[in-house]
C-alpha cells in the first residue's frame, strides 16, 4: 500500500466515522488483505458497570471496522473501492474486555465479485484474546455507487 492509501484508511478510521471518534479508534497499520486498529479503555466504553469491562457493542464495532478495513486494503490496491457495507457478522466473546488498551486485527478470508469475508480478532494489552469474529461485506464496483470522496 502506498502512503496516500494508508492516509485514506487512517482518515476513514479516525475522522470520517463519528462513532469511531467517540470510541477513540486509531488506525495502526494495513497491508494487502490485513489491517489493525487500536483503542484505549475508558469508562464511557463500559458495558457491565459491576465488572468494568468493555461493552459488547464496542467490541463488535471494532471488529466490524477492522474487518472492513482489511477488505478495503485489497480494494484500494485494485483501485476499485466504490461502495461497501456489512451484510452479516458473527462475534464470539471469549474473555471479559479488560485491559488498558485493545488491538483489533482483520484479515481477508475470501474475495468475491460482490460478497467478501474477513476474520477478526480483538486482543488486550496483555495479549489475551477477548473476541473473534467473521464478517461478510457487500462490495460495489459500480462507478455510480460512490463510496467516498477523500
Amino acid at each position: 500500500m502506498n502512503q496516500e492509501q494508508l492516509d485514506i484508511l487512517r482518515r476513514l478510521t479516525e475522522e470520517m466515522i463519528t462513532f469511531n471518534k467517540t470510541v477513540g479508534m486509531k488506525f495502526v497499520s494495513a497491508e494487502h488483505g490485513t489491517a489493525q486498529l487500536k483503542f484505549d479503555f475508558k469508562p464511557e466504553l463500559v458495558g457491565n458497570f459491576m465488572l468494568k469491562v468493555l461493552h459488547g457493542g464496542v467490541i463488535s464495532a471494532a471488529l466490524d471496522m477492522v474487518g472492513g478495513l482489511a477488505i478495503m486494503t485489497t480494494l484500494l490496491d485494485k483501485g476499485q473501492i466504490n461502495g461497501m457495507g456489512t451484510v452479516d457478522m458473527r462475534v464470539d466473546f471469549l474473555n471479559p474486555g479488560r485491559g488498558d488498551w485493545f488491538k483489533a486485527t482483520g484479515t481477508v478470508m475470501r474475495e468475491g465479485k460482490v460478497l467478501w469475508s474477513s476474520r477478526m480478532e480483538l486482543h488486550n494489552d496483555q495479549d489475551d484474546l477477548i473476541a473473534i469474529g467473521t464478517g461478510v461485506y457487500r462490495v460495489s464496483m459500480k462507478k455510480e455507487e460512490v463510496f467516498m470522496t477523500v
